[in-house]
């Protein structure tokens, strides 16, 4: 948590900063509250932004929701942070406390992401501002490098608990569970 509001203050900063030096610059560039709106909307409308932590939401859901058949038959958590006692392969949490859990941390995802995509968007404006003949050029690139990042991100932060769901469906019907 400390991480992201320190990441939200140098944004923050540098988009206060960044605002001040390109209307104090030139004149000819619109006023710093066309570019928060400019920067705000451009992340608002860019699933970029949101693919991270709807994809972490989705794929933590599948896992514990395929999870609750092997604690119904007393099996237990393998994951500390959604055990009773915080400590691995013991009783797990409520379904209610780990719905929570997962809100959260998709939460946390999504907040990364955005802090990335204003951050990227803050620079793609400085550069068209600066290399305004090769504007097409940078947002293409912009755009490439949030859909990496993004994809990054999703995999990440996902791909352990897609590989959890498989095993546990797999393990469910083995046993006879479902």
């Amino acid at each position: 948590m400390k991480n992201h509001r320190s990441a939200w203050l140098v944004a923050v900063a540098a988009l206060i900063l960044w605002s001040t030096v390109s209307v104090s610059a030139q004149t000819q560039e619109p006023p710093a509250t066309s570019f928060v709106r400019e920067i705000v909307k451009g992340v608002a409308l860019d699933p970029t932004t949101y693919a991270p932590g709807v994809i972490t939401y989705g794929a933590m859901r599948l896992d514990w929701n395929s999870s609750q058949v092997f604690f119904r038959n007393g099996y237990v958590e393998e994951n500390a942070g959604y055990t009773i006692s915080g400590v691995s392969n013991s009783a797990s949490i409520s379904r209610r406390d780990g719905n929570r859990r997962i809100a959260g941390d998709s939460v946390r995802v999504l907040q990364a992401s955005l802090v990335h995509n204003v951050t990227a968007r803050i620079i793609e404006r400085g550069l068209t501002g600066r290399y305004a003949n090769h504007r097409k050029l940078i947002r293409v690139v912009g755009r490439i490098e949030r859909i990496a990042a993004a994809s990054y991100l999703s995999y990440v932060m996902s791909a352990v608990h897609f590989r959890q769901w498989r095993k546990n469906e797999q393990l469910a019907r083995q046993l006879g569970f479902k």
